[in-house]
Order: C-alpha cells, then structure tokens, then sequence
C-alpha cells in the first residue's frame, strides 16, 4: 500500500483527468484489438518462465496460433493440484515468483472451494480496473462529484485466514473483495472507502449492518456500491422502517454499483429505497478478474475491460462440453472473432497465472465495436434437461416482464428441471419456479404466474417454444414462496451476507429439493400434476 495521500483538492483534479483520458479511451474502440495483442505477447514472456506453461508448450515467442492449438482449456478442476503447490511456497509453478495471498471463492455452483491466485500484478489489475469501472461513471455522467465524498463498499470481511505450509511458507485466504481493501492505496483509504478496516474485518452480516448504517448515517456518502438484494438489505437498516429514501440521509449521493446479478427483478425496490435521483452503474466483477463496466445507457450493455492486463477468448456456449474442454482450444476466438448476439463461454488468461481458464460465466455481446456484452449466466446454471437451453439472462428477463404485467417486485426466485414421473402423473418434464415477491399474494395466482411465464419463454426462446410446441417440455409450474423463504435458505448454507448470491437456476434439483421445504403447499417438489399434460 502506497504511503503517499494527495490533498483531497489534488484527488479531485486527478478525478478530472482521469475522466478525460477514458472518455479518449472510449472514442477509439479499434484500440482494445491492439491491446489484446500487447497483453497476448507480455503473458507469453511471463509464462516463459514457470513450470506448468512450460509443459504446455509456452515460451517468450509462443503465436497466438500456437497457443490456441496447444494448450488446452481448463477449469479450477485442472489447476487446484498446481495452486496446492503454490499455497506451500513453489515458485514459477503458473506465475513468475511466490504467491501469498489467494481469494477463496465457490460462486453460485456447488463443487470445490477454489483458491485462487491474487499475484501482485493481479493486484495491479484490480486496482486499475476498479479505478477505471468508477471513472466510466464519471465518463457517461459528466462529473466528478462523486469523488467529493465516501464510498461505501459492502464486501466481504477482510479477515484473512493465515496458512502456514510444512517449509514454513505463509499464505492468506479470504474473499477478494477483503484482500483487496487490505491493499487499497492510502489516498483511497484516507479520502474515499467506507466502512473501513475495522468495520470491514467484521464477518456477521446482521452485526456489520447495523455497525455500518451507525457510522455511515451522518456521512457524505456520495456511492454505494454491492450486490442488489444486500442493498435493499443495507437500506432495510437504515431507515428503521422510515417511509423515506436513503437520500433523506445521504442527501448527496449520486450513484449505485451493483453487479454480480443482474438487477432487473430490483430496479424498482432500489429506486424506492434510495431515491429516483440515484444513478445506476453496473459493474461486471469476478474473482478471476474485474471484466466489464456501463459506459453507456444500461441497453446498451457493458464494455469489456480490454486494457488491463487479461487477455480474453471466447468460445460459442453451443460449442461447449465441460467434459470435452482440453479438445475445445482450437473453437475459441479472441475479442476481434466476436459477434453480437451469441452466447459465449468466457475464457481468461491472466496475470494470476491461470491460463485459458474457463472461468464459468456466459456472455453475450449487444455489439462488437465498441465491445459492449450483457452477463447471461453460468456454464453450469444453464436449464438444458430437455433440450431447450434456456439461460439464466431468459429466465430473469420473463419473469421480470411477468411482475410487470402482475404489478409486484421479485425478492428471490430459483428454477430447476422437474423430471417425467408417470406414477406421479408426470407423462413429460416441465421447469419448476420458486419465486418470493416482496409482498406476498396468494397461492390462487401460480397458475397465472405460470402462463405468463411459459409465454414469455415461448417468445423468446426458439428452442424452448419448438420443446413446447413438440412433445418435450410440459407448461411449467409456480410456487410462491412465503417472505423470508430464501434467505433462511442462504442462511442455512452460511452463505446470507456479503458478496454471497442466490444461484436463479440449476440443472439438478439439489435445492429445489430444499426449497420445496418453503412451499406453503404439499404439492411441491414433484407431488403434484402438471397444470397442461
């Protein structure tokens, strides 16, 4: 962390220019090509000296041709062993020296807990792009009020879990959004970032709320920036049951980020909690790397974080097989192969040291030049049972045009495949949704909510529609949950806080199983007909 803090007047100037060198950036959009190609040739040379892109052929003089045909495309599965040695202290093993510090992540999916490797040069990317995804909103807004006053961050603890290997070598564990306010510069520490450090190392959610709101309620809070629902949460905790917004607290701020789902089913809770005079700005952050920001007007998507130190591929969802993925390299385009409209798995080569990483999320690209992309889900929460590959983005988008249409506001909802069961009178497989709204309404209405669902799917889903026109896929089923049903499920999994997020569908039924326990009818989770044969 660097010893050196501006004056808060030299801040604002440096806010100014800041804004005026990314509105530049943003006018050359063909530049981001030439910027993939520099980073391409400065991991190349990095690679050349560690021990795993050794052996996967890399050297200083590697061809994108030859790196796209020789190394083969992995997931966290193929690289924990490596990471493992990492961890105890080997150095070159995926990145030139030693790594102490990792972000421990297990997303939306189930499976292992990944490690993953904050090198300092990934640090320089984190600081750089989150820098740079608060200066696009200085870009589209036209000011740098923002930087007059504090950012409040709700992430995770920065409480770091210390491991010490056999040869003695420490290491530290925790969540990225900790390990990077522990490294933040000092002029954002002193002049910008709330709740700080002793608050943020706080890791009961409902104890760091209340902390927070009791620090934070008298300051010139000017940006908030976290996950939806936890906002709502945060704006709960503030005004005490107030018929206000948070403004009447916060009368200067000006902007909220949010990111990690997208906001749809809250964009009118949120501007009732913090006022209709509150900027939205999305932000596309991963542990593996800070992707994307809004430069634009929200339709217009966000534009990928080109010139930061991570070289990108992308390869088609409908080329995709996780099982296949070492044989799938050659099917991969970088940034300039895109096209607008298709679903992409991402892949990333990164100054961590992970080198073609299929990092689990799907993209989908509105344009190419600018490259601008909307979040579509997951690789592995995809709906797919039955042949009708239906996104998470499809999901979230009908059922957001269906609250419309029923006039109520979406708190949670999940979707998973309910399988054929003639003994249950099941003759086909249908989607199963259980869905909380924010104010309740009775159980009379899932049929309604059914049909609506199963036509906005229909019209915009080829496949789905032909699974449903053909003898695939029954109508679906709805289940509305009682108030509370889903964080009780979070909590139970010690997941309720934070950066933590409720994954919208699977293609298992391993928690439509457990939230079948909230259904305030015996119908659900399988015990019951179909609403159309």
């Amino acid at each position: 962390m660097s010893l050196f803090s501006p004056p808060k007047p030299l801040l604002r100037a440096g806010a100014v220019l800041l804004r005026t060198r990314m509105r530049h950036q943003l006018r050359h959009p063909s530049r981001d090509f030439d910027a993939q190609h520099r980073i391409f040739r400065h991991l190349m040379t990095r690679f050349a000296t560690c021990s795993d892109p050794i052996a996967n052929g890399i050297n200083a003089l590697t061809t994108y041709g030859e790196f796209r045909s020789r190394v083969p495309l992995r997931t966290y599965e193929d690289f924990h062993h490596l990471v493992d040695r990492m961890r105890s202290g080997e150095s070159n093993v995926l990145w030139p020296g030693r790594c102490q510090h990792y972000a421990v992540s297990s997303g939306t999916t189930a499976g292992r807990t990944k490690h993953l490797p904050v090198t300092q040069d990934m640090l320089s990317h984190f600081r750089s792009a989150g820098l740079d995804s608060l200066i696009t909103y200085t870009a589209r807004a036209g000011r740098t009020t923002v930087f007059n006053g504090r950012h409040l961050f709700l992430g995770g603890s920065t409480a770091l879990v210390e491991q010490r290997s056999k040869n003695g070598f420490t290491s530290y564990n925790g969540d990225l959004s900790g390990i990077t306010a522990l490294n933040l510069p000092t002029w954002a520490e002193q002049h910008l970032y709330e709740p700080g450090r002793d608050l943020a190392l706080v890791d009961d959610w409902p104890t760091k709320l209340h902390a927070i709101a009791k620090r934070t309620r008298n300051r010139d809070i000017r940006l908030v920036a976290g996950i939806p629902s936890w906002l709502l949460i945060l704006a709960e905790t503030l005004l005490e049951g107030r018929q206000e917004t948070v403004r009447s607290l916060w009368p200067n701020l000006e902007c909220l980020v949010h990111g990690g789902v997208p906001i749809a089913p809250y964009v009118e809770a949120l501007r009732n909690a913090f006022g209709s005079e509150t900027t939205f700005h999305e932000v596309f952050p991963a542990s593996e790397g800070f992707i994307a920001a809004q430069d634009d007007e929200p339709a217009a998507g966000l534009r990928l974080f080109a010139r930061h130190g991570i070289f990108y591929e992308f390869l088609k969802l409908s080329d995709y097989e996780e099982e296949k993925r070492a044989d799938l390299g050659s099917l991969c385009v970088p940034l300039e192969g895109v096209r607008p409209g298709v679903d992409y798995v991402v892949v990333m080569t990164a100054p961590s040291g992970l080198c073609r990483y299929i990092i689990g999320d799907v993209v989908r690209f509105i344009t190419t030049s600018p490259a601008r992309l909307v979040y579509a889900g997951r690789t592995r929460l995809q709906l797919s049972a039955f042949g009708e590959h239906v996104s998470e983005l499809d999901l979230t988008e009908a059922l957001v045009r269906v609250a419309s249409l029923e006039k109520v506001q979406v708190h949670h909802f999940h979707v998973a495949p309910l399988f054929a069961n003639p003994a249950q009178g099941r003759t086909r497989g249908t989607h199963e949704w259980f869905i909380e709204l924010t104010t309740p309404v009775g159980s009379e209405r899932e049929e309604t909510f059914a049909a609506e669902l199963d036509a906005e799917l229909i019209a915009r889903n080829d496949d789905y529609e032909a699974k449903r026109k053909g003898t695939g896929l029954s109508a679906p089923v709805v289940h509305l949950l009682p108030p509370g049903s889903f964080d009780n499920w979070l909590k139970s999994k010690g997941k309720w806080g934070g950066q933590n997020k409720m994954p919208r569908c699977r293609g298992d039924r391993t928690i439509a199983q457990e939230l079948a326990a909230f259904a305030p009818s015996h119908e659900a989770a399988g015990n019951f007909r179909p609403l159309v044969p």
